[in-house]
């Protein structure tokens, strides 16, 4: 026998939920406010016993950390956000499906915490979402697990002078390792998301290829997913559109058929990221904005507040207009310098490649083209050599390389190599 708990408060209401259970069964509870008595129900039963919201909040929260199911073939497990695409995902899945979303840390002080995908507002309608289908919802509270795993990082990123991407860590290894161990132990075949990105085989292997809708695709994002779990993946969304989502999302009466698009970096919460690392240890601190030779242009606030390629901020004037090149931690010092100095052909990434790949798109930004390179496998990594000079790349983004669509390598940036010729040209 294992006792359960969970508890939920909101608007000054508070609910308190507890089980005791057998295997997977309730042999007992105290629960007033659902729809239907929890005793002699599994564990996935439970978890689509609507009611009111507060204790179905609170059991949710019982059920989350002991959740399993003895494995059912067919069944799929679902990460929900609250949005239309995941609901579209829940659609496709079918009637054996179950529900999951994962509650992540939010910037408590961010503005828009409703709009994160994470939030407990997303939480609430992804439920809502399952249990108007009649099917199981769980969640999981990974709060304190995430900020370790990932907000962490972000701010050692940009302390030590990087551009770290938060999102590429959260969906390459912590997001998807989370929901596959959830999926197994849910007894699910495989795991569905709503991500606009394929599973192809390529070079006689599983490898993620970019989405159909070239306006949405997710690939970048996710380039860091080792292949080796795409068996266990399911993108029901990567071969049609945007529209065409929300289009099969109101066909099917869907209530989060209009809901807006959730935000990157959503533990920001809708915040700016530099309000935000200033609230969390990188305090502004004032130092010079200097050209390649060393001399002083200006003054700035902090040199976290500027990622190579950035204008805006820097304050300074010149007879052409100046980015920020790089910065130097130890220092505190940002320098500047005209467009050409950005000039980047050669780019180490520490990664791998999936599978043997010389002739590649390399994607260095997540609003970035690609560019065609040629890649070198490293002890550590690879190293690109670009056809064309890139600019404003930075240490700390992904590298993720394609071959036909399909991600073929990715890593973290690392060094630069600088196109001399353009340095010394003219403007």
């Amino acid at each position: 026998m294992v006792e359960l708990a969970g508890d939920s408060a909101r608007d000054g209401r508070w609910a308190l939920v507890r089980l005791t259970v057998d295997g997977d069964r309730i042999v007992d509870a105290d629960a007033d406010g659902l729809e239907r008595p929890l005793e002699g129900l599994t564990l996935l039963e439970a978890a689509a016993v609507g009611g009111d919201e507060l204790v179905v909040d609170a059991l949710s929260n019982a059920l989350g950390p002991a959740f399993t199911a003895a494995p059912k073939p067919g069944r799929v497990a679902v990460a929900m956000s609250g949005g239309v695409d995941s609901a579209v995902a829940l659609l496709r899945a079918g009637s054996g499906a179950i529900g999951v979303t994962l509650r992540l840390w939010l910037d408590p002080r961010g503005p828009d915490a409703e709009r994160a995908c994470c939030s407990p507002e997303a939480v609430l309608a992804a439920r809502a979402t399952c249990h108007a289908r009649g099917l199981p919802h769980v969640t999981l509270d990974l709060r304190e697990e995430f900020r370790r795993a990932v907000v962490g990082p972000f701010i050692r990123g940009y302390a030590a002078g990087e551009t770290p991407n938060p999102c590429i860590r959260c969906n390459g290894s912590f997001r998807f390792a989370e929901l596959l161990d959830f999926a197994a132990r849910a007894g699910a075949e495989r795991l569905a998301t709503g991500h606009y990105a394929r599973i192809v085989r390529h070079r006689d292997r599983l490898l993620l290829a970019r989405g159909n809708d070239s306006g949405k695709d997710q690939s970048y994002m996710l380039g860091r997913l080792d292949p080796r779990l795409l068996e266990r993946i399911w993108f029901p969304l990567g071969e049609q559109t945007k529209e065409e989502t929300r289009a099969e999302a109101a066909r099917a009466g869907l209530a989060a058929a209009g809901r807006s698009e959730s935000q990157e970096a959503c533990f920001l919460a809708g915040g700016d990221y530099r309000d935000f690392l200033a609230r969390h240890g990188l305090e502004p601190s004032d130092g010079p904005v200097v050209d390649e030779d060393g001399r002083e242009l200006g003054r700035h606030g902090g040199f976290w507040r500027f990622t190579p390629g950035q204008r805006r901020g820097l304050g300074v004037a010149a007879g052409e207009p100046l980015y920020a090149l790089r910065a130097d931690p130890g220092t505190n010092t940002v320098v500047a310098g005209p467009r050409r100095a950005l000039a980047t052909t050669e780019v180490e990434a520490r990664g791998r490649l999936y599978v043997p790949a010389r002739r590649v798109e390399a994607k260095l930004r997540h609003r970035s083209p690609a560019l065609a390179a040629q890649a070198i496998e490293t002890d550590n990594g690879f190293r690109l050599l670009l056809d064309e000079p890139a600019y404003g790349v930075a240490p700390g983004q992904a590298a993720v390389l394609y071959e036909d669509g399909a991600v073929v390598g990715a890593g973290t940036i690392g060094a630069l190599g600088r196109l001399t010729s353009y340095l010394e040209s003219p403007a």
